[in-house]
């Protein structure tokens, strides 16, 4: 009683129980390690690209 009295007696259910979603708990090191994995493929793949460019003639990318 004394919270809704202090809330002027608004009962407004949003005063009283949170509707917010709760916040997703991330891992930090598993999320890191995807990245490693991730930059891992993007250097193969930008070799294996510069070598399709080095047989056409053409200047690699950096």
């Amino acid at each position: 009683m004394e919270e809704i009295e202090k809330n002027r007696y608004n009962l407004n259910i949003s005063r009283y129980v949170s509707t917010a979603p709760e916040e997703e708990i991330v891992d930090i090191d598993s999320v890191r390690q995807e990245l490693e994995k991730i930059e891992g493929d993007i250097q193969k793949a930008k070799v294996r690209h510069n070598q399709f460019l080095q047989e056409l003639g053409l200047k690699p990318i950096p």
